[in-house]
């Protein structure tokens, strides 16, 4: 008795113990289904009884007790008569029907679009989804067939790709500004999760109840691109941060003796002193320059007031040139050149020439400049 007991199966169960099975089949082997034994249907469970190869009853969550009125399809395919007892054959298929919430996908290849500010983009996106089964019946016709443990990484590919396919066609056709997407990868990820569903329901029995778009990213040259144009934004006027630059150079390489920083900071005055002049030039051209021409001083009136002696002559303005490690530097006019001296970027030693110096000649030994270069005492000796 005992042996043919073992032949019989009383209890058809299934507890999962993994997250990732879609669908099991129950090892019935060559055992077979004593009629009155009981079916276990749990929670987020579908027990589906397939027999030679055709879908027959389907049972939802509950307990069942076998017998030929809860098994209308079955008994009809075996072609038994009402209150037939005997055991039976038949392969049962246990289906989840839980929302499997660890599905991701990516775009492994860029999705060109046009967007209407920038033109034609190269975008990536990644995110994740949620999947359910929706119709058991048409999912083991259609995916999971005879498998007897079909797990989700056997249709995740199979769905990322219908992703994909579909990610293009949305992003192309919604019509949303690139800088815009950011704020509405909600609104998106819900047509998407939607258009997937009406596709997937019909003809594969599985929905997707929740579609996440995380990102959005572009190429790393045009994020680069957006980076600059927005820090020009931000800077505003390009030519006042060109001339701070150039005046914090210039105190860097005060600060910092040498040959390579007298020419740095050289080079950067001399760039300040043209964009000076250019600011300035427009406010001299406005103003009429008269040519200076000596005239006779009027004669003071009889016991009017003293007589105001016209302005000095305009003085000529020498160019100033400088020797910086070996190179030619210049020309200068005096008011930059004195400035240079006097910010500490030109120094005793270095050779400078003008117009009416027969040699280049140090700094301090030429005349105009001692004022300059007055000497200073040397630091005091140690205290005993």
């Amino acid at each position: 008795m005992d042996r043919l007991r073992g032949e019989f199966i009383d209890i058809i169960e299934w507890t999962d113990d993994s997250r990732d099975t879609i669908v099991w089949r129950y090892p019935r082997y060559e055992n077979e289904i004593k009629m009155g034994a009981k079916l276990i249907v749990r929670e987020s469970q579908v027990a589906v009884f397939v027999n030679m190869g055709r879908i027959a009853d389907v049972f939802v969550p509950g307990m069942y007790e076998l017998q030929t009125g809860n098994l209308p399809i079955l008994s009809t395919l075996q072609g038994w008569k009402y209150g037939f007892h005997a055991p039976f054959k038949a392969e049962v298929y246990f289906v989840t029907t839980r929302q499997f919430t660890d599905m991701k996908w990516g775009t492994q290849n860029p999705v060109t679009v046009r967007d209407p500010e920038f033109g034609m983009v190269r975008l990536r996106a990644f995110g994740g989804y949620a999947a359910r089964v929706t119709d058991p019946a048409r999912l083991l016709t259609e995916l999971a067939g005879t498998d007897p443990q079909f797990r989700t990484e056997e249709v995740e590919d199979y769905l990322r790709q219908l992703i994909v396919g579909r990610l293009g066609t949305l992003l192309a056709g919604s019509g949303i500004p690139m800088l815009d997407l950011a704020a509405r990868q909600g609104e998106l990820g819900d047509r998407l999760g939607q258009a997937l569903t009406d596709e997937l329901a019909a003809s594969h029995g599985i929905s997707i109840p929740k579609f996440v778009i995380e990102n959005i990213s572009l190429p790393p040259e045009v994020e680069q691109a957006i980076d600059a144009r927005s820090r020009m934004g931000i800077i505003g006027n390009v030519d006042n941060y060109a001339r701070l630059q150039a005046a914090d150079a210039i105190r860097d390489a005060a600060n910092n003796p040498g040959g390579a920083g007298e020419g740095i900071g050289l080079g950067l005055g001399m760039a300040v002193g043209q964009q000076m002049a250019q600011v300035f030039a427009p406010q001299q051209a406005a103003q009429p320059q008269q040519p200076y021409a000596p005239a006779a001083a009027p004669a003071p009136a009889p016991g009017g007031p003293a007589a105001v002696p016209p302005p000095l002559p305009p003085q000529q303005q020498h160019q100033w040139y400088i020797a910086v490690d070996g190179q030619q530097q210049g020309p200068y006019d005096h008011a930059t050149f004195t400035g240079h001296i006097t910010s500490g970027a030109v120094r005793p030693g270095m050779l400078a020439w003008r117009e009416g110096m027969t040699a280049w000649q140090a700094l301090e030994q030429i005349p105009e400049l001692a004022q300059y270069f007055r000497a200073t005492p040397p630091p005091l000796p140690p205290q005993a």
